[in-house]
């Protein structure tokens, strides 16, 4: 594992598994049901991972507003539950929209991953309009909780000089690479999602959201290919895992929850310097929640 000068990845970590645990808890004590719960951790996981803005401030206003993109993308992918074509064709609108995003530098790259992984979610709980009341609750008071402790309870971010700020991409049309990459993107996930119906009518969206992960923050053909290989490696090694946890674990409350705190302090931890070491803890938090999709 590579160096973490500072303690950097080690306060990122502990501070995703705290704001995330404290999210979940508080839907429980809200009275949300799994469903809800699982929504609202994935909210809050977001709002920890994704918004990267230079400064404080700059991730504040980020943060405020993921539930303006991410709750009319989770009405529509529940209103388009019975109406498979009208939702595919949606879908693929959300994973082109996402990363074109991206021209918009950290922001609309936190925002596209933010309304991606909501219509995912959605796919992934089976939403119907009558979840909507509960999701969106669910939502809200995890973002909530995921900003006191973000910007309340741990903000050491006060304290480090502000980030550069990456140049916009150049060029225009086709040229310009955020463009390339979002058509690029959509007509791969077009492929993943004809493929993954084939191959499963009932988890069909978890290609597409292989295929989403494979292109959302590379810049060139070679990095794509790259980050194909390394996502399909973790994967795979991340599923034997968690399936070998999973098992004798059985759902059983406290071990799973250690296991899935595990698993996101390895998510956030690793991110910034393995891709495959990332990709290992995300199938493995998956199988080990024993979660029905």
């Amino acid at each position: 594992m590579a160096p973490d000068p500072g303690r950097a990845r080690l306060r990122f970590a502990a501070r995703a598994v705290v704001g995330i645990g404290l999210a979940v808890v508080v839907c429980g004590l809200a009275g949300h049901s799994l469903v809800g719960a699982v929504t609202g951790g994935l909210a809050a996981l977001l709002a920890l991972f994704t918004v990267t803005d230079p400064t404080v401030r700059g991730q504040a206003v980020t943060t405020a507003l993921l539930p303006l993109v991410g709750l009319p993308v989770l009405a529509a992918a529940a209103e388009l539950h019975d109406q498979p074509l009208a939702r595919d064709l949606t879908f693929l609108a959300v994973v082109g929209a996402g990363v074109y995003a991206r021209r918009w530098g950290p922001r609309g790259h936190s925002l596209g991953v933010f309304a991606f992984m909501t219509y995912f979610v959605a796919q992934f709980l089976q939403a119907t309009p009558r979840h909507l009341p509960e999701l969106y609750a669910a939502v809200l008071l995890s973002l909530l909780v995921a900003a006191a402790v973000r910007f309340g309870l741990w903000c050491y971010e006060r304290r480090l000089p502000p980030a550069p700020v990456p140049a916009a991409p150049g060029g225009t049309g086709l040229a310009r690479v955020t463009t390339r990459q979002a058509v690029q993107a959509t007509a791969g996930a077009g492929f993943a999602l004809v493929v993954g119906q084939l191959v499963s009518g009932e988890r069909w969206y978890w290609a597409v959201g292989a295929t989403w992960w494979v292109f959302v923050n590379t810049t060139s053909r070679g990095e794509t290919l790259v980050r194909g290989f390394r996502r399909v490696l973790g994967t795979v090694i991340g599923i034997g895992l968690g399936l070998a946890v999973a098992v004798p674990v059985d759902g059983a409350p406290l071990p799973t929850a250690v296991i899935l705190a595990v698993c996101v302090f390895g998510i956030f931890y690793t991110a910034a310097v393995s891709y495959t070491w990332m990709m290992f803890f995300v199938p493995s938090r998956g199988r080990s929640a024993a979660i029905p999709a």
